[in-house]
């Protein structure tokens, strides 16, 4: 049984696409899989929310959403304004719990970056890995500003006492400027962390199936996929 916690840098950065690409190669290799979203925010009842994507990308795996908020704001300060009740680190922890009793992988996916707070109470996703004793897996950009948000989590992750298990892109551009390809080095000197995947921009368009080849062939042979950073790094060089 395993449970990644999966945080991004910030907002927008592709941690929904990576969430996915990850389910879908361990459900291809026949494990039973769940994606847990503990605070969907800025998506109101009927509309499709982040799981939504991960069930068109990768299959039908398992989802679970413990609370939805309209405004697309923090998950506390949605709550806030909704008047709906927040949702805590105890509660999404003992929701992975549980998962995780009926699933070969449980991955838990955050909203923005990882001290984004949940609760009055400043319970963040760093509280929720914490708990579960978990790794965690950070999403970043590739190009420039990238490095010192990386680090800034990276760092706040290893105070509070998280194993970072690597970093990955979310979205890797048709065409890296100067920045990205140095990034491809330097971003596990930022993570402390070796970097496990960068997927294609625009790889949450795909059907399917090309999406599965997309997530194969942008992650590490750590979740079954074939990504080689070394050759990937060599590879980008030689296209400037």
């Amino acid at each position: 049984m395993t449970v990644l916690v999966i945080s991004g840098t910030g907002t927008g950065v592709g941690k929904t696409v990576v969430t996915a690409a990850i389910a879908a190669l361990a459900k291809a290799d026949g494990r039973r899989v769940a994606v847990l979203k503990p605070a969907q925010t800025g998506v109101t009842d009927g509309e499709p929310g982040d799981l939504d994507e991960v069930r068109r990308l990768a299959g039908e795996v398992t989802t679970r959403e413990l609370r939805r908020y309209p405004d697309p704001l923090s998950p506390e300060a949605a709550a806030r304004r909704s008047g709906i009740a927040p949702v805590t680190p105890a509660e999404a922890a003992s929701a992975a719990a549980e998962l995780d009793a009926e699933h070969d992988l449980v991955l838990v996916e955050g909203a923005g970056g990882l001290l984004v707070r949940f609760d009055p109470g400043g319970g963040t996703l760093a509280d929720v890995a914490w708990s579960l004793g978990s790794l965690l897996l950070v999403v970043a950009e590739a190009g420039l500003g990238t490095l010192n948000a990386t680090a800034l989590t990276a760092e706040v992750a290893t105070r509070r006492g998280l194993n970072v298990g690597g970093v990955l892109i979310g979205s890797w551009p048709a065409e890296p400027d100067l920045a990205a390809r140095s990034n491809l080095e330097d971003l596990p000197v930022a993570a402390g962390a070796p970097l496990l995947g960068a997927l294609s921009a625009g790889a949450g368009q795909a059907g399917s199936e090309e999406f599965l080849a997309e997530a194969r062939r942008g992650l590490s042979p750590w979740f079954g996929g074939e990504f080689d950073p070394e050759c990937f790094a060599k590879g980008e060089s030689a296209q400037k």
